[in-house]
């Protein structure tokens, strides 16, 4: 799979195209809150991200309509993998040791967490 790398811009347009499916621009301007971008900086933001092929567009008339070519999950999944290899040295177990000792999970969040574990490993 192609990495995934957004910009905090990106991912934020992104956030508004994940949550609504498709939208024209019009409707990505009524997404962000006050105070918004204006509408040459989102088109900017749009081109940039078809060029990556994070998103697509159809053409209705002079309109686009433009929709997410990248899931969020995988998105996210490709993220963690990334943090996982540059914090972490590729290493899962070292993740998980820093995630459950500096989370400040409580005692039912870490029963919840092993049981996930146990049930992977079921499987």
């Amino acid at each position: 799979m192609k990495e995934i790398k957004l910009t905090d811009s990106e991912k934020s347009l992104m956030e508004i195209l994940w949550e609504k499916k498709t939208v024209f621009m019009k409707d990505i301007l009524e997404a962000y809150p006050d105070p918004k971008p204006a509408p040459t900086t989102i088109a900017t933001l749009l081109k940039r991200m078809q060029n990556k092929e994070l998103i697509g567009y159809k053409l209705y008339g002079n309109s686009r309509e433009y929709f997410p070519k990248v899931e969020k999950g995988e998105y996210f999944k490709e993220e963690m993998t990334s943090m996982i290899d540059r914090f972490f040295n590729s290493s899962v177990t070292q993740f998980a040791s820093f995630f459950t000792s500096n989370a400040k999970l409580s005692q039912k969040e870490l029963k919840e967490f092993r049981d996930i574990i146990d049930e992977q490993i079921k499987e």
